[in-house]
């Protein structure tokens, strides 16, 4: 096995970066609880509403409408739920529409009954029947609740970013709500919750530096909310009960200030997703890359080799020092068929490589890459001669 190691698996968790690690050092050296209006209390305090507010930050939202979590599943679970109120008054949601393409966190439906749950499809590039989402607002029935949208801003498998502004339009006409799984997008496009573009998004800190075990819900505004998840204690403004992880917390909130000034950067990473595209291209003209002219996440590709398993050429990456997934990484380290590609059309190849980078990949590790695709490609070779 090759002894230096090449790591482009950022949609699955990014590296911990360096001022996350210090902000959670720091952190840790705080013993208090952050409730505790003690000055060790009012310390620990602090460095929660800091990161309240770098988080906010990221989405262009108020801190005052961040409610921290144990990741974005369980913020999905929190906001996929019938159960809503606005102000003090029950708010009942009838319906919850979803992308075939989403993430399990989304698609499995929350907390609906699998009979109040409807799936939407997608091209087969990955983008949202906007049509079929119009004919499924327009036939809801109002009288009976209203109705929850949750969709995916950009997909985990493919990096294909949605229309979300076109999506907002249509849910605000009907009258519904707009939660967008912005865990892909946040720190690799630009997020900005004042202007319209959904009700919620839910971040994860891991996926943008952070440590895992933290993620967060940012409302557009405080009247409409879901009802709390985890009763207790009254943290998070009451939404969240239970101690908060001051430390993951305050790693969360360095994570989401780099990855804001990191932002810039954007067209340089897609640069470099190119010439991974064209690699790969080049030395397998057979491949497939999926939602290639669709808008795209910078970071992303998701690509077929005719032939060949994705999990045997994702073993034999590994064996050379490559660490890519052959898909999604949510399912507990199971490997199989992709449900994105089935739900873009593309069954037939049951499964894909991914291959995500970040503002650390380099001009080596795409050389790595290139020379772990050679190898497979002329082992491929031998076999068939």
């Amino acid at each position: 096995m090759a002894a230096r190691r090449t790591y482009l698996d950022h949609n699955a968790s990014a590296p911990l970066s360096d001022g996350a690690r210090a902000a959670m050092v720091d952190a840790l050296a705080i013993d208090a609880n952050p409730s505790s209006v003690h000055t060790e209390g009012r310390d620990a305090r602090r460095v929660v509403e800091t990161a309240r507010r770098e988080v906010a930050a990221l989405a262009n939202g108020d801190p005052a409408n961040v409610v921290f979590t144990s990741g974005a599943t369980e913020a999905a679970s929190w906001l996929l739920t019938p159960n809503w109120r606005m102000g003090r008054a029950p708010l009942n949601v009838s319906r919850l529409i979803v992308s075939a393409a989403d993430h399990p966190a989304t698609l499995n439906g929350g907390h609906f009954s699998p009979d109040r749950v409807t799936r939407l499809s997608v091209d087969a590039d990955g983008v949202l029947r906007l049509d079929e989402l119009a004919s499924e607002l327009a036939s809801h029935d109002r009288s009976a609740g209203q109705v929850l949208v949750a969709i995916h801003f950009a997909n985990n498998e493919t990096g294909v970013v949605q229309p979300v502004a076109k999506i907002a339009a249509m849910v605000r006409e009907a009258g519904g709500i707009l939660v967008l799984d912005a865990v892909q997008a946040a720190g690799r496009i630009a997020l900005d919750i004042s202007d319209g573009c959904a009700d919620f998004l839910i971040l994860s800190s891991h996926k943008i530096g952070g440590p895992k075990g933290a993620g967060a819900v940012v409302s557009a505004g405080g009247v409409l909310m879901p009802e709390p998840l985890i009763r207790g204690g009254g943290q998070e403004h009451g939404h969240r009960a239970g101690t908060e992880n001051v430390a993951a917390i305050a790693g969360f909130g360095a994570a989401a200030h780099e990855a804001k000034a990191r932002l810039s950067n954007s067209p340089d990473i897609a640069r470099l997703r190119d010439r991974f595209e064209a690699a790969i291209v080049d030395l397998v003209p057979g491949a497939v890359i999926f939602g290639r002219v669709a808008p795209r996440l910078p970071n992303t590709t998701y690509f077929a080799i005719p032939g060949i398993k994705a999990e045997t050429a994702q073993i034999a990456f590994d064996l050379e020092g490559v660490a890519l997934s052959a898909g999604s990484a949510c399912s507990s380290g199971k490997v199989g068929p992709s449900h994105v590609l089935a739900a873009m059309g593309h069954g037939a190849y049951g499964g894909a490589l991914r291959v995500s980078i970040g503002h650390q990949t380099s001009d080596e590790d795409l050389a790595a890459f290139v020379g772990a695709l050679r190898k497979l490609i002329a082992r491929r070779a031998v076999k068939a001669a």
